[in-house]
This record gives structure tokens, sequence and C-alpha cells, in this order.
């Protein structure tokens, strides 16, 4: 089994890259693309976790560790082998982002509700604080609010260039320094740690809109908005994301350093940080800043849950009729790019998330802004010729008036 094991994390798999961002050789078509050949590829709607203690047990996940043998003074030993990210990063492809055709949900009558009141009463007020904070925000300095816009931004990025993007689909690579700035400012997002992000996200994928997807949407608009949130998850949920093989993400130390020291973060740059610049350099009161702080992180929060409501239930299905997930150009706004939901769905590996490139996508643009600087690479990308194939053969047609 150790030797097995070792043989694959040696093994050299094909990618679907390429090795900047924009301009470059596109990946390989129709055979190359998850999913082609099958009635459909269920995949993806953002999984924003911001379940503070949705869980009973948050345990640290393990996997299978691989091994090495060595032979010392004649006997043989065997030693863990701990892969570095860089090395996880180029030698194992993504495939816990595929949907799982053979998964099956269990008959009779589902577990009863499990509500997580501390949940509930703090969502509630959240939102309250939110609705009070929009009184002040006409005695706001004109700094103040450009500083809640570029909080969101930055919060925003922290979650579809880093968790969702990088951590949860691979689809490009970055290198250490962007890694850090994109678990910083995933903090400031306060939406779990990037660990807990990937793992539910990708159970998402594999179990997309059944009862093992954290906020399946067929279990209406309010459960995949918010209502996810409030309840105990499906044990279906946590017993797939114990399966997962999130061995990528322990060998990056970005995010277990994140992971480890995650309230220190969040208290830091989710409410310390946004509140205390307003007031110390320009004179805003405290009050203000920090109302404004609040509701920038609800608008956070808000923007996010879209992804997995209104793009799940609303708009044009162009790639794949045969899904749930849509195009919404709303979202894609709100969401910074994320709002293209029926063609990540099909083809999730693509760092882009839409056939569009970076046109009324902020965080493709981002993620180019990085390969220009050198910053990140091997960008993930369909070539046009498996889009329209794709189009042709599982599209609702829509993608011929635009």
């Amino acid at each position: 089994w150790g030797k097995s094991v070792k043989r694959r994390l040696q093994t050299k798999h094909p990618r679907r890259t390429k090795k900047g961002c924009g301009k470059a050789e596109k990946a390989a078509p129709l055979a190359a693309v998850p999913g082609e050949g099958a009635s459909a590829v269920p995949i993806e709607g953002l999984s924003m976790p911001s379940q503070f203690l949705q869980e009973e047990i948050t345990p640290d996940f393990s996997t299978m560790p691989a091994f090495t043998h060595i032979t010392q003074n004649g006997v043989a030993h065997s030693e863990k082998v701990h892969p570095t990210y860089e090395q996880m990063d180029s030698e194992r492809e993504m495939t816990d982002d595929i949907f799982d055709e053979t998964y099956r949900e269990k008959e009779g009558p589902k577990p009863a509700k499990r509500y997580v009141w501390r949940n509930i009463i703090l969502m509630s007020l959240l939102h309250l604080t939110s609705l009070y904070a929009i009184w002040f925000i006409p005695s706001a300095k004109l700094l103040t609010l450009a500083w809640a816009l570029l909080c969101f931004m930055l919060g925003g990025l922290g979650v579809t260039a880093g968790a969702h993007r990088l951590w949860s689909h691979r689809s490009y690579k970055a290198t250490l320094p962007l890694r850090i700035f994109l678990a910083i400012v995933n903090s400031m997002a306060f939406q779990n740690d990037i660990y807990e992000w990937a793992r539910d996200h990708r159970v998402h994928h594999k179990f997309s809109e059944t009862d093992a997807d954290p906020h399946n949407a067929k279990r209406g608009f309010f459960f995949a908005h918010i209502g996810w949130l409030l309840v105990r998850k499906h044990p279906d949920v946590i017993e797939k994301g114990q399966k997962l093989d999130l061995s990528d993400l322990k060998a990056d130390q970005v995010v277990m350093f994140q992971r480890r020291y995650y309230k220190t973060s969040v208290v830091l740059m989710c409410f310390l940080l946004p509140s205390f610049v307003p007031w110390y350099y320009w004179g805003e009161t405290f009050l203000i800043s920090f109302l404004l702080s609040i509701l920038r992180y609800t608008s956070t929060l808000n923007a996010s849950w879209l992804v997995n409501s209104v793009a799940h239930i609303y708009g044009n299905r162009p790639y794949d009729r045969h899904i749930n997930p849509r195009e919404n150009h709303f979202v894609v706004f709100g969401a910074l790019g994320e709002g293209f939901h029926n063609y990540h769905h099909t083809f999730p590996f693509d760092y882009s998330t839409s056939e569009y490139g970076w046109r009324w996508n902020f965080t493709t643009s981002f993620i180019n802004l990085m390969c220009f600087l050198g910053l990140a690479n091997n960008c993930k990308k369909v070539a046009k010729e498996t889009i329209l194939a794709r189009k042709i053969r599982t599209g609702d047609g829509s993608h011929k008036t635009g």
C-alpha cells in the first residue's frame, strides 16, 4: 500500500493549464473536460460557510498519509512522507470537485432539523445592526465610505480568488506572497477558515443538490441563502466531508497557519482594523466607523450567499440545461464575477469561471494582474471549441441570443 501511494505521488498527471493568464496555449479540447460524455456535471455553487458553531464538533479531518520505505542497517523501516505545497500542487490532479453520480440519497424520513440558536441570534443581531448602520451612511465621511468599499472588495477577493478558485479548485498556482495576502484578506471576509471553506465547497461540488450538499438549493431559496447556517449539517454532509482527500490543503503551511490562528485573525482583520483606520487616520467617529464595518461585513456575506441561492435558481443555462446553476448577471456584479454559474458548474477547473475572461469579472482581472506581476501562473482554461461543443450538446439554446 505504501509503495502504491508513493508511486501515486510521484506520477505526473496531465494538467489542463496554460503558462500565464490571458495569452497562451489553451487547454486540451473535448477529451480533457471533466464530465464530457456524462449526462451532466452539477458541480459548484459557492459554498460560503460562515457558520460559527454549525457543527457540534469540527474535527481536523485526517487523510491517509503516504509512506516511503528505507533500509537502515539491513532493517526495513517505513517513514511518513510530508510533501510540500509545491509538490502537491504539481503532482496532484484535482478530482474532489467532480460530481459523484454514484451517490444516492438514503430512503426513509429525513433527519429532523436541529436549530443552532447561537447562529440564529448572531445572524439576527448582525442584520439588525446593519439595517441600523444604513441610517448613518449620509453622516459618514467620503473616505470612510471608500474604505468600506475597499474592505468589501478585499474580503471578497479572499473568498473568490483565494478560498474558492485557488484552494477549492486549484484552478491556478499562487506564489507564497500571494497566498499570504489572500489568507489575510480571507480572514477579513470571516466565512470560516480556508481549510473548512474548501472542504465544504468540495463536498458541495461532489454532491451538488443532494442531501450531502451543505446548501442544497432544492431545499428552497432561504435554506440555500442563509438557512443552511442556522441548522446542523445533514449527516451525509459530514460523512462525505470526512472522506475527501484534503492532503493538498494540509500541505499548505499558509492554510494551516490561518486555521490555527483564525479567531485572532478574524477579530483583527474583520472588525478591529476596518473600524480603527477611519477613526484614527481621518477622524471619523468610532460609532460610524464600527457600524459601517458591520454593514460591510454583512454585505460581503450576502453577496457570497447570492451565488448559492439566486445563481442556483434564476437565469439561463447555456452550457448545461440539466443542472440547477444559472448565469445571473446581478450576481456577477455583487460577487465579483462568480455569477457565471452554469459555466462554472460545467467547467469547475476554469480559473476565470466564465468563457468571457476578465470582462465583467473582477476576480479574473485580479488573477490576470497577479500573473502579470509574476505572483500567479498555470491558469487552467477551457478551449473555445470545447465550450461551443458543450453549448450545442447540453445547453438550453440561450447562447444563440447572447
